[in-house]
């Protein structure tokens, strides 16, 4: 190999950031709408539904696979930071283009509406019909 004709690579430390970053994404999230999680599915994770906890309540520093992080003190919403790392998070039980087949989607729905699964904090949605339900399902649906 010719090392004069070479090209020569320069990595600058944004290029290097951006790199590390692409790499740190797993393979799903890549193919998620990020801006779409941050305002339509995120916000879910962080209401007061009747009869039941917010799942933010009992998924901040869970020890299982939906694993959201803490709220900061007196805070309302997460930074970006802990967006980012939910949104890795959240990536990682869902199956981008098969809301069925998802975790995050199948764990909270009630038995009766077609939940295989058992979900400790008891059915966050009745149906599939649930306007929040549709709205991760439409999240999931919409990657390729």
């Amino acid at each position: 190999m010719n090392l004069a004709r070479t090209p020569k690579v320069r990595l600058t430390a944004l290029s290097v950031f951006a790199l590390a970053c692409a790499a740190s994404i797993p393979a799903a999230a890549q193919s998620l709408d990020y801006d779409a999680y941050k305002t339509r599915v995120e916000p879910i994770f962080l209401k007061k539904r009747p009869t039941h906890a917010r799942c933010v309540v009992c998924h901040a520093e869970a020890n299982h696979a939906f694993r959201l992080q803490a709220l900061d003190k007196s805070a309302t919403t997460w930074t970006e930071e802990q967006s980012r790392k939910n949104f890795e998070t959240v990536s990682r039980i869902v199956k981008p283009g098969d809301p069925a087949g998802s975790l995050l989607l199948r764990r909270p729905l009630a038995h009766e509406g077609g939940a295989d699964e058992f979900h400790s904090g008891g059915p966050q949605f009745a149906t599939k019909d649930d306007p929040e339900w549709k709205t991760i399902a439409d999240w999931v649906a919409a990657a390729k």
